[in-house]
């Protein structure tokens, strides 16, 4: 890559992970082109859609929480290793405003950018439940998929003012229904 292309590139992502974090997944494109003192053709040159452009912004916090599974996986205690994860990644999609839905047709879509990523991250999920079921201390009837919808569902209530005051006695339940002998909230 050109060197200018490079500074272009390199300035686009820094303005979209600040306008994403500032106004949500749907800010306006044409926005993030003109604080980066780009064209809009120069945008879709290095980024020919919207998830395009979401998917190189959010990958490297993609990675580490997928990373960060694995270390998880390591540790003594399955069922804290698997909650501990639930609740980070749960904080991570709530913070990244607007791209709960996204996610969630994602992971159906095998066209879209954001499709590896979330498939990624639902693997990291998987992996982490099923070392607590076979521990015995997550329920038996619960996969990979469903798990990621609950962690969607969580983030999701979390975006709705409505909700957000009851977020975290929801987090608790759900983790209560998700582990074994959590005991009652």
């Amino acid at each position: 890559m050109r060197v200018d292309a490079r500074k272009n590139y390199d300035c686009l992502l820094a303005v979209a992970s600040e306008v994403f974090a500032d106004q949500g997944a749907d800010a306006s494109l044409r926005d993030i082109a003109r604080k980066a003192g780009v064209g809009l053709g120069t945008l879709y040159r290095h980024f020919p859609t919207r998830e395009a452009l979401l998917e190189t912004v959010l990958r490297a916090s993609f990675e580490a929480l997928a990373e960060r599974a694995k270390v998880l996986e390591r540790s003594d205690s399955a069922d804290e290793a698997l909650l501990a994860w639930m609740q980070e990644t749960t904080e991570f999609t709530y913070s990244q405003r607007g791209i709960i839905a996204l996610m969630m047709d994602a992971i159906e879509d095998t066209d879209s950018e954001l499709h590896a990523s979330c498939v990624m991250l639902r693997a990291a999920g998987t992996a982490l439940l099923t070392r607590a079921q076979a521990e015995g201390k997550a329920r038996d009837d619960l996969n990979g998929a469903e798990l990621f919808d609950l962690i969607a569902a969580l983030a999701w209530l979390r975006e709705q003012p409505s909700h957000a005051s009851r977020a975290d006695r929801l987090f608790d339940i759900v983790a209560g229904a998700v582990l074994k002998d959590r005991g009652d909230v």
